[in-house]
C-alpha cells in the first residue's frame, strides 16, 4: 500500500482545488443563511465528472474508487465547504452510486448510474427510525409482498436531502424479525421515489447544515415494483454494509477537510492579531500548542482513512479502519473549530469570521453518521475482542 499520490490522482486535486475557489466561504455562508441546497456547486461537480469518480466508465462514471472520492472532498471541504459537503456525496455518491454499483441489477445500473454520475440525479436514503436509532436491526418499517409488488408502511427520521432528491434508498423489513433465524436476515433495501404521494416529509428545525434539509418521513401504503428491490429480499443487511463503510469513509475526508480549514482560519488570524504588546497572538505557545496538535492529529486520521478507502477500492475488508479514522476526524475536527472560536475571541462568535458555522456544522459528526459510542463499542468487540456490550 502507497500513499504516495499518482500523478492522475495529483492532477484530480489540482483541478477540483481550482474550481473550489468559485465556492469559498462567502458562498457557503449565503447558502447557509438561506437555508439552500447548493445546487451551482452540485451541477458544476457533476458535469466535471467528481460526481462519477467510483463509478464505472461503462455506465458513465470516472472508474476510479474511494481513496479518489476522498481527495476530492477534502479539496472542497478545505476550500470553505466545511463538512456539510461530506454530507452530499454520502446522499448520491454513496448511497445512490455506491449501492447500485455494487449491489443493484443490469437494468438498475443503467438506468440510474448515468444520471447519478451527470448530476441529474440526487439520492437519500431513508435507514433511521424514531424507536430504532443506532440499532437499525430494530426498525419496523414493513414491506409487504402483493404479486410483483411490495406495500411499504413505516416511518423514518433524520432523512437529510429528502426534499431535493429524485430517488430514495429505502430500507425495510421484508420479513419480521421475530420470523427470521439470524436478526440480520429479513432486511430489504428498496429504489422509491420520494414524491409518491405515499409518502410525506416534515422539515426538522436543527442546529446546523442549512444546507442540507433533515425530514421525518412518513409512509403509507407505498406501492413498489418487484423490480426496484436491490439484489436478494431479506439480503440487504449485507449490502447495507458496504454502503455505511462508504458513508464513513466519506464523512472523514469531510472532517479532516472541515478540520484543516478551521486550523487555517485560526493560523490567519493569530498571525495578524495583536492584543496587549506589538506581537501577534500567534507567538504564544498557548495559541500554537492546540492548533498543532489538532493538526497532527488530523495528519494521523487522513492516513487511517486513506488506508480504509485503498482497502475498500480492493475489495477488503475495512471496517475498523474507516470507523478508526472516523472516530479521530470527528473528534478533532469539531476541538479544532472550538479552538479556532476561542482564538479569535469575540470574533469567533461573528458570521463574517465564517467559524461559527464550521462549528455549528462540524458538531453534527460526532454524533452522525454513527456516533462516537457506537464506534468505541466496534473496536472494543471487533478489535480487541472484548464482550458485545450492547
Amino acid at each position: 500500500m502507497n500513499f504516495e499520490l499518482t500523478e492522475e490522482q495529483q492532477m484530480l486535486r489540482d483541478s477540483v482545488r481550482k474550481l473550489a475557489k468559485n465556492y469559498g466561504l462567502e458562498y457557503w455562508l449565503d447558502k447557509d443563511e438561506k437555508h439552500e441546497f447548493v445546487h451551482e456547486l452540485w451541477s458544476e461537480l457533476g458535469k466535471n465528472g467528481y460526481l462519477g469518480l467510483a463509478i464505472p466508465e461503462e455506465y458513465g462514471g470516472a472508474g476510479l474508487g474511494m481513496s479518489e472520492m476522498t481527495m476530492v472532498i477534502e479539496e472542497l471541504t478545505l476550500s470553505g465547504a466545511g463538512s456539510t459537503l461530506a454530507q452530499l456525496f454520502m446522499l448520491t455518491p454513496v448511497f445512490g452510486g455506491v449501492t447500485i454499483n455494487l449491489h443493484g441489477s443490469e437494468d438498475q445500473k443503467r438506468e440510474y448510474l448515468p444520471k447519478i454520475a451527470s448530476g441529474n440525479m440526487n439520492f437519500c436514503m431513508a435507514l433511521t427510525e424514531p424507536n430504532a436509532g443506532s440499532n437499525a436491526l430494530e426498525i419496523t418499517t414493513f414491506a409487504k409482498k402483493d404479486k410483483d409488488h411490495y406495500i411499504i408502511n413505516g416511518q423514518k427520521i433524520w432523512i437529510s436531502g429528502v426534499d431535493i432528491a429524485d430517488k430514495m434508498l429505502l430500507v425495510a423489513r421484508t420479513t419480521k424479525k421475530d420470523e427470521v433465524a439470524k436478526k440480520t436476515d429479513g432486511i430489504s433495501l428498496f429504489i422509491v421515489d420520494p414524491k409518491d404521494p405515499a409518502i410525506t416529509c416534515q422539515p426538522i428545525d436543527k442546529l446546523g447544515t442549512h444546507c442540507v434539509r433533515s425530514d421525518t418521513v412518513f409512509i403509507e401504503n407505498l406501492r413498489v415494483h418487484k423490480d426496484q428491490l436491490i439484489g436478494v429480499e431479506g439480503k440487504g443487511w449485507s449490502y447495507l454494509l458496504d454502503t455505511l463503510n462508504a458513508e464513513r469513509i466519506v464523512t472523514t475526508a469531510g472532517l479532516i477537510g472541515t478540520g484543516k480549514l478551521a486550523i487555517k482560519l485560526a493560523v490567519d488570524y493569530a498571525k495578524e492579531r495583536k492584543v496587549f504588546r506589538d506581537t501577534p497572538i500567534g507567538a504564544y505557545q498557548g495559541i500554537q500548542f492546540p492548533l498543532a496538535r489538532h493538526s497532527a492529529e488530523l495528519a494521523v486520521s487522513q492516513l487511517m482513512n486513506y488506508k480504509a478507502a485503498w482497502l475498500y477500492d480492493q475489495n477488503l475488508p475495512n471496517g475498523s479502519e474507516a470507523n478508526t479514522a472516523k472516530l479521530i476526524a470527528g473528534e478533532t475536527a469539531f476541538q479544532a473549530a472550538d479552538r479556532a472560536m476561542q482564538v479569535m475571541g469575540g470574533y469567533g462568535y461573528a458570521k463574517e469570521y465564517f467559524i461559527e458555522r464550521i462549528w455549528r456544522d462540524v458538531r453534527l459528526f460526532k454524533i452522525a453518521p454513527v456516533s462516537e459510542e457506537m464506534v468505541l463499542n466496534f473496536i472494543a468487540q471487533h478489535d480487541l475482542g472484548l464482550p458485545r456490550s450492547y
